[in-house]
């Protein structure tokens, strides 16, 4: 079973966002807990959580349904001690807040060093970010995305993502969202059945599908190798349309979030019910 919807908005209240996805027929979507651009929101309260829960059984979904996306200001690689610890702050109160909802996953950029480290170095310190985080909190999966590889952010590469795992104590709390605009901008070729077979096949030698936990499902507006993030519809970009059918398709893909984060929400039903195999609305 595949569980397929948008990054849906929380606007006017955490409890909306299940409704939104309801409403667009998706069987699973991502989230935000808090504003993305925020350090740090509101603490939420056991009514908040109750609605929450609530709106999530009305609509069907469950925890493994979701993909919570952390906050963009985090950096757990910063080179500057102040400001790591600012990261690892926001960071564990990103999973906590996961956690009291009851949700599953915790999506989040690795990290970038900005050039005032070694990338090795920074690698490692993100993998110290996350033991830290991990031995003060309970369940949730810390899910690490793929980047376009822009500038002095990590992670482009299946190697850098696979040394901050092996850094990591408790396997069973990390994961992988494997992001395909991200994918081809760092020169992964998805577009053909043989070369996007062999980009999976990199991907389970170097890391392992075992950690694969979510996806986002974009187009790109870049060209191949690009390492420009520049998201698009499906379709619409320079990876077309069938490689996304043959994801929606393939049984490796079932049963984690595969987070729709392209650019035209009015298109998002159609895009919705093409992966599910459905006439769209």
């Amino acid at each position: 079973m595949k569980f397929i919807g948008p990054h849906v908005s929380i606007a006017g209240g955490l409890w909306n966002a299940p409704e939104r996805a309801r409403q667009l027929g998706a069987t699973g979507f991502g989230m935000f807990t808090k504003n993305q651009r925020q350090w740090k929101g509101r603490d939420l309260t056991g009514e908040d959580v109750d609605r929450f829960g609530k709106a999530l059984a009305e609509g069907g979904y469950a925890p493994e349904n979701i993909l919570v996306h952390d906050s963009y200001l985090i950096n757990l690689g910063h080179p500057e001690e102040e400001k790591l610890a600012k990261s690892r702050d926001a960071f564990l109160d990103e999973i906590r807040r996961v956690e009291q909802l009851g949700l599953k996953y915790l999506n989040f950029h690795p990290g970038s060093h900005l050039n005032g480290m070694e990338p090795e170095a920074c690698l490692d310190r993100i993998a110290e970010s996350l033991n830290l985080a991990l031995e003060q909190t309970e369940s949730a999966v810390l899910v690490i995305e793929n980047t376009a590889g822009q500038g002095s952010n990590l992670g482009n590469r299946f190697e850098e993502i696979a040394r901050i795992i092996d850094g990591v104590k408790s396997k069973a709390r990390v994961g992988v969202c494997l992001d395909t605009c991200h994918l081809f901008a760092a020169g992964y070729d998805l577009r053909t059945k043989g070369s996007g077979e062999a980009v999976w096949e990199e991907f389970d030698r170097i890391i392992g599908f075992e950690y694969l936990k979510g996806m986002h499902l974009n187009d790109a507006k870049s060209a191949l190798a690009s390492r420009l993030d520049r998201h698009n519809s499906l379709g619409a970009g320079q990876i077309g349309w069938e490689p996304f059918l043959r994801i929606a398709a393939d049984p490796r893909f079932d049963r984690i979030p595969l987070v729709l984060e392209t650019i035209d929400e009015t298109l998002w039903p159609d895009e919705i019910a093409r992966l599910l195999g459905k006439s769209p609305a």
